[in-house]
């Protein structure tokens, strides 16, 4: 009689073999999920760096516009007049409404105190936007103006857009009116510093960065004359320390749409540096810690971006 073997795994195999199976499961599944969460985050950080070149350019672009001076046309440059308005101008910690008149219309401070920035320059040409030669920051061509308050505006201040995200927009003057674009989404403060020059005579080089509370702090010292209120005012505009402003340090801290960081909370953002950050404790929004913003914001991409860029300005 012969003797069959009957071949098989055994209980003790096949619970080896199962468990086997499912830790390669587990770290195939692993992997891919941190594949997938590194990729979108990868995918925020460069979203927010196409984000962060397009609003430095379009603010560089605007600065190095302000005070330009036209001698192309007839009559002497409006921006020769020692009585026409700054080109440069800003508030702290302030946001203002989208259809009012240059920088009025103000409202309370919206993403960490982020500031306004405006600039006011002539343009080219006759009609509502001129020759096309000169653009404001949307875009839109800028006449050649007929007084001092009619140059074009490109300002720049962070607003809701309605669905709870905040947006660094561009407010300009049309040919129908005031009206503003978005410019970059995701804006958790924009802070602005400006360089003056306190030489005298002045030397075109900044002595120092303040911030607009600290230039019109300078301004509210000084001594006017004028025996109406429209001589005092020229004489302001005289004197007034935005003039002496010969560069602009801008910087804009930007976050992305979802929690894909793992270091959630961690971070802390000093958009001038720490130094800055440390000395300026009451200048708002100059730095951000992550800590101490809402738990379901914490692990978003996070990027700093900034610049400084010199302003033309015939007084500095």
């Amino acid at each position: 009689m012969s003797t069959r073997f009957v071949r098989g795994w055994t209980v003790v195999e096949f619970a080896i073999a199962v468990t086997l199976g499912l830790i390669v499961t587990l770290l195939a599944s692993g992997l891919l999920l941190s594949a997938g969460s590194s990729y979108r985050n990868h995918d925020e950080y460069v979203g927010l760096n196409d984000g962060g070149r397009h609003a430095l350019d379009i603010l560089a672009r605007s600065i190095r516009q302000g005070a330009y001076v036209n001698w192309d046309g007839k009559a002497a440059p409006i921006e020769l007049d020692d009585a026409a308005p700054a080109p440069v101008a800003g508030l702290d910690a302030r946001s203002i409404s989208r259809g009012s008149a240059d920088i009025s219309g103000l409202l309370p401070a919206v993403a960490h105190g982020s500031d306004v920035l405006a600039f006011r320059f002539s343009g080219s040409g006759v009609g509502g936007n001129g020759d096309g030669s000169n653009l404001n920051c949307a875009g839109f061509g800028v006449a050649a103006p007929d007084a001092p308050d009619a140059r074009g505006w490109s300002i720049f201040y962070v607003a809701d857009d309605g669905a709870g995200e905040t947006e660094l927009r561009c407010k300009y003057r049309g040919a129908a009116g005031w009206g503003a674009d978005a410019i970059v989404r995701g804006v958790d403060s924009f802070q602005v510093l400006y360089g003056l020059d306190t030489d005298v005579p002045a030397d075109g080089v900044p002595n120092t960065y303040l911030n607009a509370s600290g230039i019109d702090a300078m301004d509210a010292a000084l001594a006017l004359t004028g025996a109406t209120a429209d001589e005092r005012l020229r004489d302001f505009r005289r004197k007034t320390f935005w003039k002496r402003v010969c560069s602009v340090r801008v910087a804009l801290l930007l976050h992305g749409e979802g929690s894909t960081r793992a270091d959630a909370g961690a971070a802390q953002y000093d958009l001038f540096g720490p130094a800055y950050s440390d000395a300026h404790g009451d200048d708002e929004g100059v730095r951000i810690v992550e800590a101490s913003l809402p738990a379901s914001q914490r692990a978003r991409a996070r990027r700093v971006v900034g610049m400084t860029v010199a302003l033309r300005n015939r007084s500095g």
